[in-house]
């Protein structure tokens, strides 16, 4: 399923829908989250989606799928799993401080989703700033 159009712009949403969406859409709208990461089989070309590119600018849905903001990219990577850098880790704002800290907790929540991730496993990091 494609991601939703919003007043002309790609969607984004954070997590899973409930209070995990909720604490990352505040993180960004009232923290320091400046970054993500996706897994480019399940979430991209399963869905049919293209990587997001520097400087697109993304509308953030909320768990009723209501824009809350936006957020232009900034940088985008696809990595190993076991390249992701601490950069992304504290860009993430989540509580990782390094990259093993990143794959400890990420392993851990997509593995609850029913997505196994190996060291190999592709992931897109993208970076962005809050409009």
């Amino acid at each position: 399923m494609a991601f939703l159009r919003v007043n002309g712009l790609r969607s984004v949403e954070f997590g899973t829908p409930g209070p995990m969406r909720t604490r990352l859409n505040d993180l960004i709208i009232n923290g320091n989250k400046r970054a993500t990461a996706g897994l480019l089989k399940e979430d991209y070309i399963d869905e049919g989606e293209e990587i997001e590119y520097v400087g697109e600018r993304l509308a953030i849905l909320d768990n009723n799928q209501k824009q809350i903001g936006i957020i232009k990219v900034t940088k985008v990577e696809v990595l190993e799993f076991k390249d992701v850098p601490t950069e992304l880790a504290l860009a993430e704002a989540e509580g990782d401080l390094s990259g093993d800290d990143f794959r400890q907790s990420h392993s851990k929540f997509w593995n609850s989703v029913g997505v196994e991730v190996k060291p190999e496993t592709k992931v897109v990091t993208v970076y962005f700033d809050l409009e």
